[in-house]
């Protein structure tokens, strides 16, 4: 099954080539004329979308907030290094008073002092400044735990990061196929109109001589407006197409496109179902972001529990004064501080029980993940099988369509067969190569969703 490759770009020309009438051609003229139509081959769509899409630019955002977030808590490993400065003004000051003769005792040189004295104790206004440096000690345990759960969650932002990209390359090659698909079904419909108006031609030439009732005739215009109806619808969807890929690859809306064809290349080369199933738990975009989750969750966990070890700092401050009684202007102090919650009303407790709730919480969402990863990957390998047998199936119609054309024209040129026989089985073969080409390039989508769900950029 996965060995197969089928080459679409070549599926595709092919068909192109068969299918393209004239007035296809014209149309493309005209709209060039009309406005400036922008050439893309497929991996040029992906790279623009990659370049410009908002969603993509908003994970990569979001991939540097966490770089900054994890520098932030790796700060907290250091020493702070502070400077605090004041200035104060006291409106009344502590002196020491000296009562008259309170220092003369046993002299005879009279009171000393000879009259009540105070003397004043710093100044009014006080000057004050101190430069500290300080080291968290036991608080490095909190701080580590904090380091491990901002990596998890850089991990988790990388993660998503690239699978947004993944994701993002993937709509890419489905609106791009989605565009030609509709391209050639817009031919198979002009096609049908087509025959239809040889038939309804037909039936009017018939009603005129007679061999034709009028209600026959009204059956067969019914069709032709129909067929013509659906042409118009199929027009309608082209441009809404166009404009999603407008959306999506960061262009103005209503740019012109022109698609290449040539540019799909062959169908990826798939490892086999138990292989794929082994890798997915290495490489789904969604089980590496929950483990990654439930690290962060264990981190928490472990800063829980550190929270109940006392705060112990050391520090070393040089400080300078100007107005304060007692203290030289210029001084050091070293040492540590010890600080500790006697009481919190429970709320350490209540942490460590939300930690391991969390915890739980992250394990459960890792291993449902896992299982549906593994849905996910198992459906998607159904799909592609199924879709290999409508390719074969297809195929098989647009043989039989083909052969079905060539008894109608061989009979047409006996005059056998009216043109509007020839003309329905030209517009069924028409439709036939359509179909296939649809199975086909659903196939190649199929084969790289299987890809982004084992974390790979579809090719």
């Amino acid at each position: 099954m996965t060995g197969n490759r089928i080459p679409a770009g070549v599926a595709f020309s092919a068909a192109l080539m068969l299918l393209a009438p004239a007035s296809l051609v014209r149309g493309q003229q005209e709209s060039s004329a009309a406005g400036a139509p922008v050439h893309l081959t497929l991996p040029a769509a992906v790279e623009m979308a990659l370049a410009h899409n908002h969603k993509l630019e908003l994970a990569r955002l979001s991939v540097r907030d966490s770089e900054e977030q994890k520098r932030v808590a790796q700060s907290h490993f250091y020493p702070v290094l502070k400077n605090d400065s004041a200035v104060h003004h006291i409106t009344e000051l502590e002196g020491i008073v000296l009562p008259t003769g309170a220092l003369s005792h046993g002299t005879s040189a009279g009171p000393i002092p000879a009259a009540t004295l105070r003397i004043d104790q710093g100044a009014s206004t006080s000057y004050t400044s101190g430069t500290e440096l300080a080291q968290p000690l036991t608080q490095l345990f909190r701080i580590d735990a904090g380091v491990k759960a901002a990596d998890a969650e850089l991990a988790i932002s990388r993660i998503q990061a690239d699978d947004a990209g993944n994701a993002i390359a993937l709509q890419v090659h489905q609106l791009y196929y989605n565009y030609l698909i509709e391209q050639l079904q817009a031919v198979a419909a002009q096609d049908d109109a087509d025959a239809a108006a040889t038939a309804e031609t037909e039936n009017q030439q018939a009603l005129q001589e007679g061999k034709l009732l009028a209600d026959a005739e009204l059956t067969s215009r019914a069709t032709l407006l129909d067929k013509q109806r659906s042409v118009l619808v199929s027009k309608l969807d082209l441009d809404e197409m166009a404009l999603q890929l407008d959306d999506v690859l960061g262009l103005p809306m209503g740019t012109k496109l022109v698609l290449d064809p040539d540019s799909l290349g062959d169908s990826p080369t798939l490892p086999t179902r138990a292989e794929a199933i082994k890798e997915m738990l290495e490489k789904n975009p969604s089980v590496l972001a929950a483990r990654q989750s439930v690290d962060k969750a264990r981190a928490g966990l472990a800063a829980a529990h550190d929270a109940y070890i006392p705060d112990v700092s050391g520090f070393a401050r040089y400080s300078y004064q100007s107005g304060l009684p007692f203290f030289e202007h210029n001084f050091g102090i070293f040492g540590a501080s010890f600080s500790y919650d006697l009481f919190d009303g429970g709320a350490r407790e209540a942490n460590v029980r939300d930690a391991k709730v969390k915890l739980s919480m992250a394990e459960t969402q890792l291993a449902q993940a896992q299982d549906d990863a593994r849905i996910q990957l198992s459906a998607a390998y159904d799909k592609v099988e199924l879709l290999e047998e409508l390719v074969k199936v297809a195929s098989l119609t647009l043989e039989a369509h083909q052969e079905s054309l060539r008894i109608q024209s061989e009979r047409a040129g006996t005059e056998a067969e009216l043109p509007s026989g020839v003309a329905n089985a030209r517009a069924a073969v028409t439709t036939a190569k359509a179909s296939v080409l649809e199975a086909k390039l659903d196939l190649y989508l199929a084969q790289n969703n299987i890809l982004t769900l084992l974390g790979e950029r579809p090719q």
